[in-house]
Order: C-alpha cells, then sequence, then structure tokens
C-alpha cells in the first residue's frame, strides 16, 4: 500500500483525489534491528464506559485517565526510533478524530485504514498484514487495541523486543498479564507444563480459555498456571497470512480481495466494501490463534487495564485511603469506595454517606450504579436503544471534521445550536428540504455563501438562510469561529443535507 509521506497526506486530503491501489509483492527479508509496526485497533463501541463512552464518540478518544486520549496514549507509547509509524484501522465515523488526535500529538500515520463495517479482529488484522506485506512480507506487526491502559510504557516496550526472535521465527507471540486477582471479566492463557509465568521471556502456551465464572477464577488464580489475554500478539505479516490460509481461508479470500480493490480517499485507505460485505466476523483468537501450533506467551507484570468498566476506572485511578476517586466537579460527605465523576463543569455531583457506588454524571446523561454491577451497564444502554432515547448513543455535542456542534434545545418546529468551526474550515456546500435556518455570529468571521451571494459577517451580524437555499459557511480567520443557529420547519434532524461539494469528500 502507498505510504504517504505528511505532504503527500496534507495534499490528498485536501485534493480528495482517489485512486485505486495495486498489489506488487516484495520481500525484503526481517532481523532484530527492523522497526516493529504498530498496528492500533481503533473500532468498538464502549458501551461499559457509556455514559462518558458512546457508539459516536467511544472509549478510545476520551480522556479517561489522563490529559491524552487512550488512542493518544498507544500511539504515543510507540513513538520512539525502533518503531514504525502507526498503522491505524478505524471506521467511517472516526477516520477524522483519529487525524485530528494524532496531529495534536505531533504525529503522523504509516496508513489509516477504513473498514466500511467492524468485522472483529481477525480480518482486520489481515487487512494491516496484507497491506504491509505489499512491500515487506517480514514486517514485525504489533496488533494491540488503543483502549488499554499499560502505566509503564518502557517496561511494555522492552517485553515487546523480548518477543521479536521468537516472532522473527515464525511464530505467534501475546501477551499474557501475570493476574493478581480472579477476575472473571477477561479470557485466560494457560501455560504449558514447565512454562515460567514470571519468565521474561515468551513460554509455551496450552491453551487459550473463555471468561470463566468466579469460582474457576479463583482455581486458576491459585494453580499460578494462568495469564490474562490481553490481546495483544506480535508476528510478522507473512505469518498470519499464511495461517490464515491455513486454518481461515474465509477470512482470507474476502479480505484479500477487499484490500487489493481498497482506494485512497483524503489521505485514508479505504477498504472496498462489496467483498468486504463477505467477511465473516470473528475474532483472531477463534480464527487462528486457536488453531495454530506456532504460538508462544510472553508473561508481563509491569501494569495493565482493558478498563473494561467503571471499576477498572476506579481501581486504576489511583483511590484515596477511604476508597474514593472523585472528578474535579465532584464532592464527597462520608463515603468510601466510591468513584463520583462529574464530566460536565455545569454539573456539580454531590455523594453522601455512599458505599461501594459509581456515580458519573455528563450534561445529558448519570449513571449509578453499584461497583460490583459495574460490567451490567451495557445492559443499560441497549435498554436506552430499544427506547429510543439518544443518549445511548449520541453526545450533545457532536464532532465533525470541520468542528463541532451541540444542542441546546429542541422544540417539536425549532431547533437552536451553537457550531464552532475550526480556523481554515468550512461546511460542505449544501441545502436543505424542510428547513431553514437563521445564523448569528458570537465569535470570529464567518465566509457565508447564500445561492449566488457570498459575504463576510462579524461578531453581532446575523443572515438568514431561507428553505432549500444553496449555502455554505466557512472561517476564513486565524481564530476559531462560534456561531447560534436557529433552525426552523417540519423536520430538523441531520439526514435533511443535500450535499453538493464537500473537503472531507461526504458528498
Amino acid at each position: 500500500m502507498s505510504q504517504l509521506e505528511d505532504s503527500d497526506f496534507q495534499k490528498h486530503f485536501q485534493m480528495g483525489k482517489a485512486r485505486t491501489f495495486k498489489f506488487r509483492f516484495r520481500y525484503d527479508g526481517a532481523s532484530m534491528n527492523d522497526p516493529i509496526y504498530p498496528v492500533l485497533l481503533c473500532g468498538g463501541a464502549g458501551t461499559r464506559l457509556w455514559p462518558l463512552s458512546r457508539q459516536s464518540f467511544p472509549k478510545q478518544f476520551a480522556r479517561i485517565n489522563s490529559d491524552h486520549s487512550l488512542f493518544q496514549q498507544a500511539a504515543q507509547r510507540f513513538a520512539t526510533s525502533d518503531f514504525a509509524r502507526p498503522l491505524i484501522i478505524t471506521g467511517e465515523d472516526f477516520r477524522f478524530i483519529v487525524t485530528e488526535q494524532l496531529a495534536a500529538c505531533e504525529l503522523s500515520p504509516q496508513c489509516i485504514l477504513l473498514e466500511p463495517e467492524g468485522r472483529n479482529t481477525a480480518p482486520a488484522a489481515l487487512a494491516a498484514a496484507l497491506v504491509l506485506a505489499e512491500t515487506n512480507p517480514g514486517a514485525m506487526m504489533l496488533l494491540t487495541p488503543s483502549d488499554h491502559v499499560i502505566p509503564n510504557d518502557k517496561a511494555f516496550r522492552r517485553a515487546v523486543h523480548a518477543a521479536v526472535p521468537r516472532a522473527l521465527a515464525g511464530d505467534f507471540v501475546t501477551f499474557g498479564i501475570v493476574p493478581d486477582k480472579p477476575e472473571t471479566g477477561y479470557g485466560y492463557l494457560e501455560l504449558a507444563a514447565g512454562a515460567n509465568p514470571k519468565a521474561d521471556s515468551p513460554q509455551a502456551l496450552a491453551s487459550f480459555v473463555e471468561k470463566p465464572n468466579a469460582d474457576q477464577a479463583a482455581q486458576m488464580l491459585a494453580s499460578g498456571n494462568y495469564l490474562w489475554n490481553a490481546g495483544i500478539f506480535l508476528f510478522k505479516a507473512e505469518t498470519l497470512i499464511a495461517a490464515c490460509q491455513e486454518h481461515a481461508p474465509d477470512v482470507l479470500l474476502p479480505v484479500q480481495s477487499a484490500v487489493s480493490s481498497a482506494s485512497s480517499d483524503l489521505g485514508f485507505t479505504r477498504i472496498a466494501s462489496d467483498p468486504w460485505s463477505n467477511v465473516p466476523s470473528i475474532s483472531i483468537d477463534y480464527a487462528v490463534m486457536e488453531h495454530t501450533s506456532n504460538l508462544a506467551v510472553l508473561p508481563y507484570k509491569a501494569g495493565w487495564s482493558d478498563l473494561g468498566g467503571w471499576d477498572a476506572v476506579w481501581q486504576e485511578s489511583g483511590p484515596s485511603d477511604s476508597g474514593n476517586v472523585l472528578s474535579s466537579n465532584a464532592t464527597q460527605i462520608g463515603c468510601s469506595n466510591t468513584l463520583l465523576r462529574s464530566e460536565s463543569p455545569q454539573v456539580e455531583l454531590v455523594g453522601v454517606g455512599l458505599q461501594d457506588i459509581i456515580a458519573i454524571a455528563t450534561s445529558d446523561a448519570v449513571l449509578v450504579a453499584r461497583k460490583s454491577e459495574a460490567q451490567r451497564v451495557k445492559e443499560a444502554v441497549a435498554t436506552l436503544q430499544e427506547r429510543g432515547a439518544p443518549q445511548a448513543t449520541s453526545f450533545p455535542s457532536e464532532r465533525r471534521p470541520w468542528g463541532w456542534f451541540q444542542s441546546l434545545a429542541i422544540g417539536d418546529r425549532f431547533q437552536v445550536k451553537r457550531i464552532h468551526v475550526s480556523s481554515g474550515a468550512a461546511l460542505s456546500l449544501q441545502s436543505h428540504h424542510h428547513r431553514a435556518e437563521h445564523w448569528i455570529v458570537v465569535e470570529g468571521t464567518a465566509r457565508v455563501t447564500v445561492d449566488q451571494k457570498v459575504q463576510l459577517l462579524s461578531e453581532n451580524q446575523s443572515v438568514y438562510i431561507p428553505l432549500g437555499a444553496v449555502h455554505r459557511l466557512e472561517n476564513p480567520g486565524k481564530v476559531p469561529l462560534t456561531l447560534i443557529e436557529v433552525q426552523t420547519g417540519s423536520y430538523l434532524r441531520e439526514d435533511d443535507i443535500v450535499r453538493y461539494e464537500d473537503l472531507y469528500a461526504r458528498c
């Protein structure tokens, strides 16, 4: 796959030119000195951390434990000379979030692969392997989720390098976390007889074990022969391709077709949707790892969490002596072992006399649960979806490639929004069938097109957009543009947009 330099990326991003990739395989060999290619998986809805994580903005992009998102932390973890630039696998809805968050860290990707729809980890990993194998089948891939917490980056990089010799020899090396409690939320890895669970080098692996019940988890912890399955793997691209050819040809063939027909779109690599629709949804564990014999595990004991629930966030946040974890907008009085977290500066969250409670507040939703019931949050999300509650999947503020907007008030025939347009950005040239709009600039300068008329508006100036008018909003200035939009009409949803031109190829 063509690996675009930064200048080429910007050129393709702005011009929106697409082309079809032709694959030419070339083997350059692999050695200990070759860079490792991080492959960051950025799919998933993260419903167990609702209401902070939602389908429109899942947990990997949220700031949960630091000023950087989990995705940014994952990308920065491998921003060293012995790792290549990351290859990102994500979906259409998140493509501009990925580029925005990487740019904020001053990082550029090797390639951003866009899945037409999620098909679990095996197809995603295989697509990345096929892309890398175009120029080097021996390329070393580190397949890792982008929503995990790994506190000690240096220790983890050392562990990865310790696994390289086995991966160079043609093995899959998975990373098993040395358990410190009988956790029922993780799958486990059973070590082979004679393997050392405290070793700093890859060990023989006997089997993968599904998430256990409490009694089974306690027995496995006591045996000392099991590790948590972190879902992180190191292997050569050609190793995965060969394993899929042997164990998962039903995955290999449609993924090959989808990747060979991929095209470039604004610097993204868009996997072809028609052949991808025939790809089965299956994890890499089920498709390959449980069937192959060339598998090893490296025990890792320097700290890890998949943040699979609010109880894990509580644990990773470092509770106080009384067991409490509080955000800046939260107050506790007589509480213990409690997580109180407000995500909105306008919402003060107060807990009085609570014990073993999780309380999460956003501007439009509140979660209250016993810490022991944290894994049931996804049931609540499913119930909200059945009721058609927008809070199940979306935030009041929705991100767009040009900035974001926030719904302030909604009535039967009106809606009021706050719109933020980044410097140099522009909305599409568009029209609406069912609504008119009134824009009032409150900060910055707007260039507004309404049919054939183009005008500049400054603070406190406004313009009316009649129903059906072809219009566009641009920010020509160097500071953000903020305006208030008042919509009126019979239908006010986001799908009432007809696009004619768009910098972001959404027509």
